[in-house]
């Protein structure tokens, strides 16, 4: 299972590159997840980077789950023409390509973030908002998850 978590702040260098923190990138087991990476605008316009063998069971287990055949036919469209095949340079360093930056609304200073089984990318403003939209219904919902938590455990006791 692959957990990827925690915030970074990065720059975008005047050739369009980020460094993927190394804190990242040491949460990543190379050979169950694989080397490479599909960069990929995701929910929300967020850009989004997926370990290469998460990417393909998501576009795998989606598309033959779609209602009708032509929601089929445009998820398979629409996930291949936006995602891109990257790999990271000897550095760390991805190259995000122009486009895929003015379509997330990329500026120069940007946040990675770790969510799960991939590696979210935002404006540092975008990320803040969200937290500030956010914080109080996540911990709420934190609360209740221990409260869970906690509650099985009493039970097995």
């Amino acid at each position: 299972m692959l957990l990827l978590t925690g915030e970074y702040q990065h720059i975008v260098d005047g050739k369009g590159r980020v460094l993927i923190s190394n804190k990242l990138r040491s949460q990543i087991d190379v050979d169950e997840h694989g080397s490479n990476f599909y960069l990929v605008l995701g929910a929300n316009g967020i850009l989004c980077l997926y370990p290469e063998k998460y990417f393909e069971q998501i576009v795998l287990a989606v598309a033959p789950n779609a209602t009708a055949p032509d929601e089929a036919v445009a998820f398979e469209r629409m996930s291949f023409a936006l995602a891109s095949k990257v790999e990271l340079d000897g550095q760390g360093r991805l190259l995000l390509n122009e486009r895929l930056r003015r379509r997330a609304g990329l500026k120069d200073q940007i946040t990675l973030v770790g969510v799960r089984d991939h590696i979210e990318l935002w404006n540092n403003e975008n990320w803040e908002q969200y937290l500030t939209d956010h914080m109080v219904q996540y911990q709420k919902q934190m609360s209740q998850a221990r409260q869970v938590v906690l509650q099985k455990q009493n039970e097995e006791l």
